[in-house]
């Protein structure tokens, strides 16, 4: 038993887990162009060629939910291609905004089922 770990541990380092990026990892608001509403920016890379779609969130510090505005919840994203997204949230959620993340989105259908989803959070500072 304890081989089989051992050997599943080393396999899964030698093959090395890819992963999609997000920065910047302590982010920051920044007043918009509406008052009352704040803005920060992320920057994705995916770095995944099995995974295409990435959906965004906005958590507070228990990992409820925190309302956002943003162009797009799911992302789709090419292997290798990067995309900026602008995420607001009103004055009355920002000191409620603890963590912004982004999960890849698995498909069911393909025939060349992920193993492993990712989720990639940042700490707002």
């Amino acid at each position: 038993m304890y081989r089989k770990v051992i050997l599943l541990c080393t396999t899964l380092l030698c093959m090395g887990v890819s992963a999609h990026e997000m920065t910047p990892t302590y982010p920051t608001w920044g007043v918009s162009h509406v008052e009352g509403v704040y803005k920060t920016r992320i920057a994705l890379f995916n770095k995944r060629a099995d995974v295409e779609f990435y959906e965004i969130g906005v958590f507070d510090d228990t990992w409820g939910n925190v309302p956002f505005v943003s162009q797009y919840r799911i992302v789709h994203m090419p292997y290798l291609s990067h995309v900026n997204i602008d995420i607001y949230v009103s004055l009355a959620d920002v000191s409620k905004a603890k963590y912004v993340c982004s999960i890849s989105k698995l498909r069911e259908n393909s025939d060349k089922k992920p193993l492993v989803s990712s989720r990639i959070c940042s700490k707002f500072k």
